[in-house]
Parts: structure tokens; C-alpha cells; sequence
């Protein structure tokens, strides 16, 4: 076919100009594409039907593959490490006042059901897996952090353990604890719980034997009043954790103690001056190389784009770059890092802007459909 004709001719370019050791790469950087599901809402007006796979290619287009699988409200997604297995939870809250997690089987394009499970409370927002296989899920009405395992082959235990959080914050939507996010810190394996209700970070690790969650000493980090935690990143230096506060639109930076506790470093906005009309922060993710860092902006629907100072962790706002929609509810880096994908929730599209990996800045490039999206994970 011409296709392949044009290829040949491309690679006998490539190997005559550069010699062999670099045609790999060449290929590579023109040919290839990266995938990821979309999850979504279900309810209400949205057309979704659950969890969409979509294609990246090198050039930062995006198109829908299709739908993987149906579900009801699938928010949030995590894989497995070996990547064979797909965990979301049902943002839901059925009879029992509780929520679902569900585990999936990854096949071509589709996902397969392998099982269904309690997530602990009404209405789970967020769901991680680490190496072992653990899960957590986030239950924000039921204000707890829900513990479950993969099996061998994928489905996921009955419930192990429910961390229950309790207190309230300074805001009228911090009248009850309201667990947003969980996550395994890659230093030393333990979890961050944070609860958005409560206004803290809930500390905690998985027993030796595997079946329970043991509260940390000390248990809780208080954030600033009124900040309303939601979500957080790891710099890969492992000293420092930047956390993303939904009410107060801020990136407060964590400082990791010798004993393995955290203490509260400053405060940046995610908002350019002068900006006072009504925001909420939503997700953030840091580079690679531990240089920049961005957080979503709902409200003002922007990415704010910071510089982190190496010697001592401290951001700086850049700038904002408008996400091309409303509500960016999640957004996510590529994995070559050249592009960030953002999914706004509320103008149903997922929007590519370009990534400059020098200066961290952004611009935008294109944007394609997709049903209520609210969550974006490479495969």
C-alpha cells in the first residue's frame, strides 16, 4: 500500500542519513500513539454510557476508540502496576448508603467485568492501587477510606477495613468529613488520606498482615482553616508533597521530617491577582524532573502553572493557561510529557494543550468530544 511504501521510503531516509542507531527512536517519535480511558457521570443529562477509551497521537490530536465498557458513574480509575487490570469506582450511593468498586479485565479495546464490591460509603470519588495490589477508596458522603486487594487474577476482595474519619472544618462545605483522595506515598509505602471536610491529611499504613489500616503517629495534619484538601502530588525527590485545596484555590507545599512525618511549608494561589470571582481548585500533577507543577482551576478554567524552586521546594505562579472548557475536573500529563490533557467536566471535551518541557508553559491545540469527563488515565 502507499502507506507502507511511504514508510519504507521514510526509514531508507532515515537509516541513509543518520545511520542505524537512531531509526528506533525516529520511528517512534512520527509513528506512535498512547491510549487512555475517560471516566465520567452517567447521571442526570449526560450522554455518557461509562468508560471511553481515546487515542494521543505524536502530534497531540485525539480521538475516541469508543466506548471499553458500560458502567454506572465510573469517576475515577486506576490500573493495576502490571497494567492488566483496571479498578473505577461507581459514584454512587445505593440502599446500604455505600458505594461500589469495580474491577476490570484490560482486552484490546474493551474492559471485562471481573467483579463488583462495597467501597465502604456513599459516594466514592477516588480509587488507587499500588504494586501489591491494595486499593483504596475514597468515599466522600461516607467520609472514609475504604481498603480492598486485587486477586491473582484480578477481581477484588470482599472490604478488608474502613478508615472512618470524623471532625468538621470552618466552612459551610465542611460540616462532616468528606475523604476526596488516598494515596501511597512512594517513599516508604504508607498512606495519605485527605479529607476535604475535615480540612486534614489522615496518616495511616497496611498492617503486616495485610487485612488492616493502622493510623500513623502523629494520625492527622491540619491544613490552613477554610483550605479544603483534595488532592496531592509527590515531587520525586521525596521531600516535599504539593497539596491542591479545593475552597481556598492554593498549592500548599508538605516538608517530609527525619521520622517520616510532615509539617506544613507555604502557600501559593492558583489564581492570578486580582481574580475574585468563584473558583475551586480540582487536581494537580507534578513533571518528572520535579520542576513544575499544575493545578486545575474550576471557575476561573484555567491550568495555573508553577515553578518549583530546587534548592528548597517553594512554588511560583508562571501564569494561567485557559483549558479551553469548563470545570477541568482532572487533567493529566502524556506520558512523554509534551502534552497535557485536561477533561472539562461541564463543556463535555477533553482539551490538548502543548507543554513546553523548558519553561513548563502551555498552549493551546486542539480538543475533541467526550461525554461528562471526569477523570484521564493512560494506559
Amino acid at each position: 500500500s502507499m502507506k507502507l511504501l511511504w514508510l519504507t521510503n521514510t526509514l531508507t531516509a532515515l537509516l541513509v542519513l543518520s545511520g542505524c542507531h537512531t531509526i528506533k527512536e525516529e520511528t517512534v517519535n512520527t509513528l506512535d500513539t498512547q491510549t487512555f480511558y475517560v471516566g465520567t457521570y452517567t447521571e442526570g443529562a449526560s450522554q455518557s454510557e461509562g468508560i471511553y477509551k481515546y487515542e494521543l497521537n505524536a502530534s497531540g490530536r485525539v480521538r475516541q476508540i469508543g466506548l471499553a465498557v458500560m458502567s454506572e458513574n465510573p469517576s475515577f480509575l486506576a490500573l493495576s502496576t502490571d497494567k492488566k487490570f483496571l479498578v473505577a469506582i461507581n459514584e454512587i450511593k445505593n440502599e446500604d448508603d455505600v458505594g461500589t468498586v469495580e474491577s476490570y479485565m484490560v482486552f484490546e479495546d474493551t474492559l471485562i467485568l471481573l467483579n463488583r464490591q462495597t467501597s465502604g460509603g456513599a459516594h466514592p470519588c477516588f480509587v488507587n492501587v499500588n504494586e501489591n495490589g491494595y486499593v483504596l477508596a475514597a468515599n466522600y458522603t461516607g467520609g472514609n477510606v475504604g481498603l480492598l486487594k486485587l486477586e491473582k487474577d484480578g477481581p477484588l476482595s470482599e472490604l478488608l477495613d474502613i478508615q472512618q474519619h470524623t471532625g468538621q472544618g470552618t466552612t459551610d462545605r465542611q460540616t462532616a468529613p468528606h475523604a476526596h483522595s488516598a494515596w501511597f506515598n512512594p517513599v516508604d509505602g504508607s498512606i495519605i488520606s485527605i479529607d476535604l471536610g475535615t480540612n486534614e491529611l489522615w496518616f495511616s499504613s497496611i498492617e503486616p498482615n495485610g487485612q488492616k489500616l493502622i493510623p500513623a503517629t502523629p494520625e492527622k495534619l491540619a491544613m490552613n482553616p477554610g483550605d479544603g484538601p483534595r488532592h496531592l502530588t509527590f515531587h520525586p525527590n521525596g521531600k516535599w508533597i504539593y497539596v491542591a485545596n479545593e475552597l481556598s484555590s492554593s498549592v500548599t507545599r508538605l516538608d517530609r521530617n527525619k521520622d517520616g512525618s510532615y509539617s506544613m511549608g507555604p502557600t501559593v494561589s492558583s489564581l492570578p491577582k486580582g481574580y475574585s470571582a468563584a473558583n475551586t481548585c480540582a487536581d494537580i500533577h507534578i513533571s518528572a524532573d520535579g520542576l513544575f507543577v499544575y493545578a486545575s482551576n474550576r471557575g476561573h478554567n484555567s491550568i495555573a502553572v508553577m515553578k518549583v524552586n530546587e534548592d528548597d521546594g517553594t512554588l511560583k505562579l508562571l501564569g494561567n493557561k485557559g483549558c479551553g472548557g469548563e470545570g477541568p475536573r482532572n487533567f493529566s500529563l502524556s506520558p512523554d510529557e509534551n502534552f497535557i490533557l485536561v477533561a472539562n467536566q461541564h463543556t463535555n471535551n477533553i482539551v490538548t494543550l502543548k507543554r513546553d518541557p523548558s519553561t513548563g508553559m502551555l498552549k493551546y491545540l486542539s480538543q475533541v468530544e467526550a461525554p461528562t469527563p471526569v477523570c484521564i488515565l493512560f494506559n
